[in-house]
């Protein structure tokens, strides 16, 4: 198997995104469920129309920074589309390491509230 075809590991997450087609001057409203350093899950309305290979800028908000990211649907169905993003600069890379790191570390958080709790109780 060619690992060029083998999906980089997923990091779930419920993340509010507004999304326009590159062409369109209308934005659509998503949730990104989960994200990985080549491309996310886009779940979003059924009007929106998506269909394979349409070019993507998706806007979303990481610590208060609205960030954008290119992304190209790769498939898509009546939930939602899968997305390969589509980095201009070493700098869009970096945005969508962030998110990640950001998501991972506020599951780390809670983690470690909740055995200090459980520590207590028990």
């Amino acid at each position: 198997m060619d690992s060029n075809n083998i999906p980089a590991p997923r990091t779930q997450l419920l993340l509010p995104v507004s999304f326009k087609k590159n062409y369109s001057r209308e934005n659509s409203k998503g949730n990104l469920r989960n994200i990985s350093l080549t491309g996310a899950f886009l779940e979003h309305e059924e009007s929106s129309s998506l269909k394979p290979n349409d070019k993507l800028v998706v806007f979303f908000e990481v610590a208060g920074r609205e960030r954008k990211i290119q992304a190209t649907v790769v498939w898509a169905n009546s939930v939602g589309c899968g997305l390969k993003f589509m980095p201009v600069n070493n700098r869009d890379v970096q945005i969508v390491d962030d998110l990640i790191y950001f998501v991972e570390a506020q599951r780390s958080d809670r983690r470690d509230v909740l055995d200090k709790i459980l520590k207590k109780v028990g």
